[in-house]
């Protein structure tokens, strides 16, 4: 532990008044390592905003660093003549504690405060800035991570969160900030002065009204289960299923409630079959035709299907070539598709997208992985009086858009979009499933894969630099079994996107193995793509799975 870590621990212990974060500094009284991994540095921006566990430290969050972060931003917007914020929170421990602390100090440095009363999804976040016409949006939420974990994502005025510039720009302001100086009026006089204003119930219904103009064809006779995963969609979800026709809605009723302890999905994660355990129980329970889950702060969207009698999780990246043919086939019948549609997906999402936006004549535009980079094309498209030629936008994260009404992913259109292809297909007398394998049947068997390493703590940061700096310093001539014919570093910027540590490399069969630290978890991404016969692609990701050990695994 270094003397300034020690010291800072120190004067957070003489300085702490409040009582959950005096208990935790006491905690870790003589633990270097918990003070260490506390303080050894000030919390960071990722892909997904701000991210950490709660607890007490520069390095968590806690109520002295949200004040810190939101004192610096106010700092920001008074220089720019900047005047409003829309905050919104999800169902997380401390979420509601976090935004009205955060609106506590917005509007005592004379910025109007627009709030919600209780968690709304993320986009709807995206949605009211860019309706009420604030100048910066505040979401508290950690998304699909664990219970312990919350989170702070900044908005800009197009309802987009900050790019890497207005990040580092919002740091530097951070950074000189003491957040045990940072004065605020309580909350309630704040309110009475008109200084805090709460969001109404006709803008969460103009959001919902918006979604629905994103629906491409009627929604009949399916059954459907929804799980919020105990999150910030548990209203907004049903009702907008409801409204549009869905009869048989079943709600898993231990997940249909915002709960901070996720106590039946410890890793709230769509994406992760151990937490769709419940859903998938209904379906069968029930004999739904699908399942539909978003993530505590519902951007994220899972979805499973019953094919053959038995539940079938689609990948991210399936649902995507899903999404993208079903709009690009049906606007195409209907005669609403543009000259030039445009699809936006990130780096290491699926190229399946690329033969089938081809045959519709559709340009496929990929950028560095988080959506904020996304919603910067759809800008640009915007800037250039085309924002209608982007039709959808996704990553294999199981993020995806459909419209440009927000500018971030929507698992609210998103479970609206697959219940509504799955009614589609059922009318043809096939399931998501039977669609699916169409696509691997007329443009190849795409199969993708990710594996994660975990790096925890200052010592597991240090050690995944230095792995990755060996990479970039070695000719890696094969991955698994396969040669390399193409290596590309994306660490100084490059085929026009800005700086990332991203480390891409390409098999001379068509295999693609891109690797990246994570932008909110102390882990090391790797995402894989081989696209031979199913055995074919078997045996190559059990030799890359081996090579990727031997580097990270040790």
């Amino acid at each position: 532990m270094t003397e300034k870590t020690f010291q800072n621990y120190q004067t957070w212990l003489k300085l702490a008044k409040d009582e959950f974060v005096k208990t935790e500094l006491q905690k870790m009284a003589g633990n270097e390592t918990e003070i260490e991994n506390a303080f050894y540095k000030d919390i960071e921006f990722g892909t997904g905003g701000l991210r950490g566990v709660v607890g007490a430290g520069t390095n968590c969050l806690n109520v002295y660093t949200i004040k810190k972060i939101t004192q610096g931003i106010a700092n920001s917007m008074k220089e720019k003549g900047q005047k409003s914020v829309v905050i919104t929170f999800d169902s997380r421990h401390f979420s509601k504690e976090f935004t009205f602390c955060s609106a506590e100090v917005f509007a005592t440095n004379g910025i109007k405060v627009y709030l919600s009363k209780e968690c709304l999804p993320t986009p709807f976040l995206s949605f009211a800035v860019r309706t009420l016409k604030t100048d910066i949006g505040v979401n508290i939420t950690a998304s699909h991570n664990p219970a312990k974990y919350n989170g702070y994502k900044v908005y800009n005025s197009d309802g987009c969160q900050f790019t890497d510039n207005g990040s580092l720009e919002l740091l530097e302001y951070m950074q000189k900030v003491d957040p045990f100086k940072v004065e605020t009026t309580d909350f309630e006089t704040l309110v009475k002065k008109g200084k805090i204003e709460f969001i109404s119930e006709e803008l969460i219904t103009k959001y919902i009204e918006r979604v629905k103009k994103e629906s491409l064809t009627k929604i009949e006779g399916v059954k459907v289960c929804y799980t919020p995963l105990n999150g910030a969609s548990h209203k907004i979800v049903p009702r907008l299923l409801t409204e549009l026709g869905v009869k048989d809605l079943f709600i898993v009723k231990e997940q249909g409630y915002p709960d901070g302890n996720f106590t039946t999905c410890p890793f709230p994660n769509p994406e992760k079959k151990e937490a769709l355990k419940l859903g998938l129980d209904l379906l069968k329970e029930t004999d739904s035709d699908i399942l539909v889950a978003n993530d505590p702060d519902s951007d994220r969207l899972g979805v499973a299907v019953k094919h053959n009698g038995k539940a079938v999780l689609l990948t991210g990246n399936e649902l995507g070539v899903l999404f993208a043919n079903y709009i690009l086939k049906v606007r195409k019948e209907q005669n609403t598709l543009p000259k030039t549609p445009v699809i936006v997906k990130t780096i290491v999402t699926t190229k399946m997208v690329e033969p089938i936006a081809k045959k519709y004549g559709a340009k496929v535009v990929s950028v560095l992985t988080g959506f904020k980079y996304i919603c910067s094309v759809i800008k640009d498209l915007e800037i250039d009086g085309k924002e209608e030629d982007c039709i959808f936008c996704f990553e294999e994260s199981y993020g995806y858009l459909k419209g440009t009404y927000v500018r971030d992913k929507d698992g609210v259109v998103g479970g609206m979009l697959a219940v509504e292809m799955c009614s589609y297909y059922k009318k043809q007398g096939k399931t998501l499933v039977d669609a699916v394998n169409d696509l691997y049947f007329e443009y190849g068997y795409f199969e993708n894969k990710l594996f994660s390493y975990e790096f925890l703590g200052a010592t597991g940061a240090e050690k995944l630099k230095g792995l990755l700096n060996n990479l970039r310093e070695s000719n890696i001539e094969k991955i698994g079994e396969e040669k390399v014919v193409k290596r590309l570093d994306y660490l100084g910027g490059l085929n026009g996107l800005p700086p990332s540590n991203v480390l891409v490399y390409e098999g001379e069969e068509g295999t693609e193995v891109v690797i990246r630290p994570s932008g909110t978890e102390p882990i090391v991404k790797i995402y894989l793509t081989v696209s031979k016969t199913k055995l074919e692609n078997q045996n190559k990701i059990e030799s890359i799975k081996k090579w990727l050990d031997k580097i990270f695994a040790n």
